[in-house]
């Protein structure tokens, strides 16, 4: 593994995403236990691209034009919906007079759904991960996978602390329905924006 790989590793981990977003804005509405099941959910998420991507999967992805747009328009929907919830929701207004709480199982599925319906990843994947496994390696599907461990445990250091640093920063916008209100219209617009960016991806 070389430092080239760590650091393209931490750049893309690091870039503001739909799990970054997300992890954020489950640290901000429910505290850090929350965000950091958001970013587990997120790496979770993970799994099914690079497993696509180590079977050669992504090949057959990048090469179907009907099989990417369907699981791109799908993940453009899902977006759209978060957008909506997140704008409807006015649990985050009321954390400190006992508002329902959200089960882990319903935080892990929503984070795990949000990484799992972007074609984009697994592609990211099949063209991120031969640049770092030597040519005719014998043991080049071993290394795929241990990079992509490593790949996943950046990305859940990197959300949980993106869902942290909400959290710790909950406290001083919490109490003030006004900034609330701005936070959620933000996340909304933000996850309407990587729906946009999405549909005008091609394979």
């Amino acid at each position: 593994m070389t430092i080239a790989f760590l650091l393209t590793t931490l750049v893309v981990a690091a870039t503001p995403g739909t799990g970054a977003v997300y992890s954020i804005a489950a640290g901000l509405s429910r505290g850090t236990r929350a965000g950091v099941i958001a970013a587990f959910g997120c790496t979770l998420g993970v799994i099914p691209h690079m497993i696509a991507a180590i079977t050669g999967l992504a090949a057959i992805l990048n090469a179907s034009a009907i099989a990417f747009q369907t699981i791109k328009w799908l993940g453009v929907a899902y977006l759209l919906y978060l957008a909506w919830q997140t704008l409807r929701d006015r649990s985050a207004l009321d954390v400190e007079k006992s508002a329902e709480p959200v089960s882990s199982w319903r935080v892990i599925r929503t984070a795990v759904l949000i990484n799992v319906l972007n074609p984009k990843l697994t592609i990211f994947f099949f063209a991120f991960l031969p640049q770092f496994v030597p040519a005719g390696a014998p043991d080049a599907t071993w290394q795929m996978v241990w990079l992509s461990l490593v790949f996943m445990a950046v990305t859940f250091v990197v959300f949980a602390i993106y869902g942290a640093f909400a959290a710790a920063m909950r406290t001083h916008v919490i109490t003030r329905p006004r900034v609330m209100t701005w936070l959620r219209r933000t996340f909304a617009a933000t996850y309407v924006l990587l729906a946009g960016r999405l549909a005008v991806e091609r394979a």
